[in-house]
């Protein structure tokens, strides 16, 4: 039995990297035909989902990394890394996303070294007017209509998984969201911010 499962270890680990060999490249097709400008270094694990329409910019510093689907973040389950760019988004050196989406109509600026974790959620819009009436035109119109906020994810910060970080927000240099934290406001550097709504634990 002990051989048996040696083997099938084996197997699952030669499959793994053959397959695996693969979606770096492909990412970069996507990222190219997409108009993405990104640096050396890229490297992208599991398939991800790309759309960037006319108007939106994705621009990617040197060493960053994405990891994809379940096979590559266990705490992202089947979510796969999903950029949607209406806007600018911007991401330093040395970035890691685990599995998650990034809704960018507007602006959203990622510093170096950060850490995000499975399933998270980043968004600079409430993509719905807060207006009724509003919200029973065309989806064009209503979105137009909905509030939004520029985000900005300073260098070095962590952000656990299964977090929403919602418009106009900035977490400050070398701070840590908690997993499961819902941010609604601004975070200072070197804090510790936890819950929903996110508020501070601790100072680092």
């Amino acid at each position: 039995m002990m051989t048996i499962s040696i083997i099938y270890k084996g197997i699952r680990k030669i499959h793994r990297t053959i397959i695996g060999s693969f979606y770096t490249p492909i990412g970069k097709i996507k990222f190219k035909l997409n108009g993405a400008n990104f640096k050396d270094g890229l490297k992208v694990k599991g398939p991800l989902k790309l759309n960037i329409t006319r108007r939106g910019e994705l621009t990617i510093g040197k060493d960053c990394r994405f990891n994809s689907g379940q096979n590559y973040n266990v705490s992202g389950g089947n979510q796969r890394c999903h950029f949607w760019i209406d806007g600018k988004l911007t991401m330093g050196n040395n970035v890691g996303i685990s599995s998650s989406s990034i809704l960018c109509r507007h602006e959203i600026n990622i510093g170096n070294h950060v850490k995000i974790g499975g399933n998270t959620l980043i968004i600079d819009t409430d993509a719905h007017s807060t207006n009724p009436k509003e919200r029973t035109t065309s989806v064009s119109k209503d979105s137009k209509k909905a509030n939004w906020g520029p985000v900005t994810i300073s260098d070095f910060v962590f952000i656990g998984t299964r977090c929403i970080i919602l418009k106009g927000v900035t977490i400050g240099k070398n701070s840590i969201v908690a997993a499961g934290s819902i941010v609604t406001k601004n975070i200072p550097a070197n804090e510790i911010w936890g819950g929903n709504p996110a508020k501070k634990i601790r100072s680092i």
